[in-house]
């Protein structure tokens, strides 16, 4: 029964396996995040779009909290790297606060910019997060906040770069 526990857990925690990568796993787990929001606008009328990725969102979050401890004790360490829900509500919440654009590119500037944000934090409220709190919290919130980035940084983009970058057309 415990190995079935620990195989579920595996699978939702590494975001299907794909943060189970050996070479960058949260930017493989962060695709996830991109998946979801692909098959969202896809597959779901324009109206209900933000609410369902909201929805996503609050569930990877809920999934993030409730799975913390197990991956802490599982993987032997704090911020396990196999353990990627953070990575994906970080990418979700960029398409929940930046709705403009076509989709190819919100998706490209938004896992770039977001990847660059959250690998290196270089801004300090997420080093500071990143190191001072642990926990559940502790592994979203950085995350959050480099998607926070992200999105300041494509808005500014859209406000005053080429139109060809971010716009509509």
């Amino acid at each position: 029964m415990m190995k079935i526990k620990n195989f579920v857990y595996i699978a939702i925690g590494s975001a299907l396996g794909l943060g189970l990568s050996p070479f960058f796993p949260g930017t493989f787990g962060a695709s996830a995040g991109v998946l979801f929001h692909v098959l969202i606008v896809f597959f779901l009328p324009v109206k209900i779009q933000w609410a369902a990725l909201v929805f996503v969102f609050i569930l990877v979050c809920s999934a993030n909290h409730v799975l913390t401890p197990w991956a802490e004790d599982y993987w032997g360490c704090k911020d396990p790297k196999y353990f990627v829900l953070d990575e994906v509500a970080g990418y979700l919440l960029i398409p929940i606060l930046f709705r403009y654009g076509q989709l190819w590119k919100v998706v490209l500037w938004g896992f770039l910019l977001f990847r660059v944000f959250d690998i290196f934090k270089l801004i300090p409220p997420a080093r500071q997060i990143d190191q001072n709190m642990h926990g559940a919290w502790g592994i979203l919130l950085d995350d959050l906040v480099s998607a926070g980035y992200a999105v300041l940084v494509m808005y500014l983009i859209y406000w005053l770069g080429p139109s060809w970058l971010i716009s509509d057309s």
